[in-house]
């Protein structure tokens, strides 16, 4: 199912913005010319054989230590390409909604992008932005919220 679609059918309230191409999390804080710290980066990794989607800044990297203690797995890896590409079908690689209840993921969003008043996040594509209340957010994803990301220097 397409991400407005979905956004569209289960009421959610949201604003779609048109960018230049980007193909980082930061690039694209940069072209809708907000901190890197509303821009919600999804990850999917791949924890004793199961795969959930972190949310965490876009000027943040997963603390994978801290994530295994929270999760209590022994194993964290991020997810191939291939993967990635067969759970995303609907969007282009790189440009996935951090939205993974839409994929069937467990979604685990970083305490630090949780305190955030608003996100903004690619639509599926390098040129679609959506913003989005931190409240509805919750509503439509219903996230667990650890702490697991740090600042990149």
């Amino acid at each position: 199912m397409q991400l407005m679609e979905y956004l569209d059918k289960v009421s959610a309230k949201y604003e779609v913005s048109e960018h230049r191409s980007t193909f980082t999390a930061q690039q694209m804080a940069a072209e809708e010319h907000v901190p890197g710290r509303h821009v919600a980066k999804p990850v999917v990794i791949k924890a004793d054989n199961e795969y959930y989607m972190c949310v965490l800044p876009a000027c943040y990297k997963i603390d994978f230590d801290a994530l295994k203690r929270q999760i209590g797995v022994h194993e964290v890896s991020l997810a191939e390409e291939s993967e990635m590409a067969k759970m995303f079908a609907d969007c282009a690689l790189g440009a996935e909604p951090p939205i993974g209840n839409i994929f069937g993921l467990l979604t685990f969003l970083d305490s630090s992008l949780a305190d955030q008043d608003y996100i903004v996040f690619q639509g599926g594509t390098h040129e679609k932005a959506i913003r989005m209340e931190m409240e509805e957010y919750n509503r439509l994803v219903n996230p667990r919220v650890l702490s697991f990301c740090y600042p990149l220097v």
